[in-house]
């Protein structure tokens, strides 16, 4: 059994119900969020929101069955894909969210690049995380993590002298 990433196209704003649904059928499922604030009448209050709107992620052997259950699950759109076929998610891609979000460091969304030297962290709490390093209009540096599928990308700030080249 060969568990990849895929990522799932969801209804609007039903990413989370969509990943309750996936969970209660014991797929393996990843929704990031991050904080921000959110303005109510008389208040403002931090509240979670996804990472990548209108997607989450699934760790699964997708065979007939496994895609069947996915695709019947109340909110989901589709399973994304190039020219017809599926396609995983790097498993490199996914680790690196993974870390940022498990060291709460500051995370925003970021456009998307495909563009730019590509590199690893090899000092801190993010070691080993891959992404673009980037100078911002500060010259402090940027780590920027695409995931190529979703055409989606988000960046932390990050020491240059932290990284190497891939």
């Amino acid at each position: 059994m060969l568990l990849k990433w895929y990522a799932i196209y969801t209804s609007a704003r039903h990413e989370q119900r969509v990943y309750d649904r996936l969970v209660n059928k014991s797929i393996h499922a990843f929704l990031p969020k991050m904080e921000v604030w959110s303005r109510r009448k008389d208040r403002r209050k931090r509240i979670q929101v996804p990472l990548f709107p209108g997607y989450l992620f699934v760790n699964v052997d997708l065979d007939p069955y496994v895609r069947l259950e996915i695709l019947k699950t109340p909110g989901v759109a589709y399973i994304l894909g190039n020219n017809g076929k599926l396609t995983p998610i790097p498993e490199s891609q996914i680790a690196s969210i993974q870390t940022l979000l498990k060291n709460d460091v500051l995370i925003r969304p970021y456009p998307y690049l495909k563009i730019g030297q590509r590199v690893r962290i090899v000092n801190g709490p993010l070691i080993g995380c891959e992404g673009i390093l980037l100078r911002n209009k500060t010259n402090k540096q940027k780590l920027i993590i695409s995931i190529d599928l979703l055409k989606q990308s988000i960046s932390t700030e990050i020491d240059e002298f932290d990284v190497e080249p891939i």
